[in-house]
């Protein structure tokens, strides 16, 4: 089923911007195998465990985005090594696995502990604000609109309802990451709660934000109320209808949104479309991915991880990025 009318306008934001890149929940798995250490299309095959021409398109995408570069070895081997924008979404990444760290793992341990090379010490990722260097919460920012704000053609994609075997995700390893996107899943699910912390609530109102069709938004809305992202209220009884309102969870899904938002208004065409203020301190600000130990910002070939279950067989390296 295709998209509604690309006439729709819809807002400017480089979280969409973001997550049009990365598309579904095996772009950011794809991801994730490279920045622990794979570099191989059989090495993410075998943890993965997709099909081959899902892989395949995942990763066209990502060389067609400036994400990935494809080399050939010495021997002739085909190989593919993340470029600085891929090495920037690792910011992303980490923000993701620090929600599934918080609110996914139950009563089990986290499937990887992180270490910082700089100080020595395992950490948790923080993100702070870039001013004040203090940590960031979704009630502590306000925002106003940066000079690419405004309004575009609503991009005609596909609109299909989701997969329902989240368990898929976990074949191959345990991840923070893969729980977080298999709650997620795709952009119509990051879109959705990106217009939450715009203030939407009602199911008229995401629709006409969002430009999606009623099947759809009905099914993202159900499952992230079944996650406990979104909690439903009613607000009128006869016919009877219902508000969408963030959980605390769901409020703590913030962080990994301002880093797709740091992302895209880095890397892609254009001036950033909204500025984000620290009420805190009161000044305009970037967030910031830092040691939660030295409060020194975040650098990818500066983590390792130690893994707390038996790595899938075939999957490689110890070093998150390797130079």
């Amino acid at each position: 089923m295709k998209s509604l009318s690309a006439s729709r306008l819809v807002r400017n934001c480089s979280v969409a911007r973001t997550i049009d890149i990365l598309s579904d929940a095996w772009s950011f798995l794809v991801l994730r195998e490279f920045y622990m250490g794979a570099r191989r299309f059989d090495q993410i095959q075998t943890v993965l465990h997709c099909p081959r021409s899902t892989l395949s398109d995942r990763l066209t995408r990502l060389i067609d985005a400036g994400i990935l570069d494809r080399v050939t070895t010495p021997g002739g081997r085909p190989e593919y090594r993340l470029t600085e924008r891929g090495l920037d979404l690792y910011l992303v990444m980490l923000a993701l696995l620090r929600f599934g760290d918080d609110h996914l793992a139950g009563e089990d341990a986290p499937p990887l502990r992180l270490h910082h090379i700089k100080c020595d010490h395992d950490f948790r990722p923080q993100t702070v604000c870039s001013e004040c260097k203090e940590p960031v919460t979704a009630l502590e920012v306000s925002y106003r609109d940066g000079p690419g704000a405004g309004q575009s053609p609503s991009p005609d994609l596909p609109q299909r309802r989701r997969s329902s075997k989240a368990g898929a995700f976990e074949r191959g390893r345990p991840s923070s990451v893969s729980r977080t996107v298999a709650i997620l899943a795709d952009r119509w699910s990051f879109l959705i709660l990106r217009e939450s912390f715009f203030g939407v609530k009602r199911y008229d109102q995401f629709q006409e934000a969002l430009a999606i069709a009623p099947n759809i938004l009905a099914n993202r809305l159900n499952t992230l109320v079944a996650t406990g992202i979104l909690a439903k209220h009613p607000y009128q009884t006869n016919p009877p209808r219902f508000e969408y309102r963030l959980t605390p969870t769901g409020l703590d899904l913030y962080l990994p949104l301002i880093q797709m938002l740091r992302w895209g208004d880095r890397w892609m065409d254009g001036p950033p479309p909204l500025i984000l203020t620290h009420r805190s301190c009161g000044r305009d600000f970037q967030p910031l991915l830092v040691c939660d130990h030295c409060h020194d910002p975040i650098s990818p070939r500066d983590v390792r991880y130690v893994l707390s279950y038996r790595p899938p067989e075939g999957s490689v390296g110890r070093a998150l990025i390797r130079s």
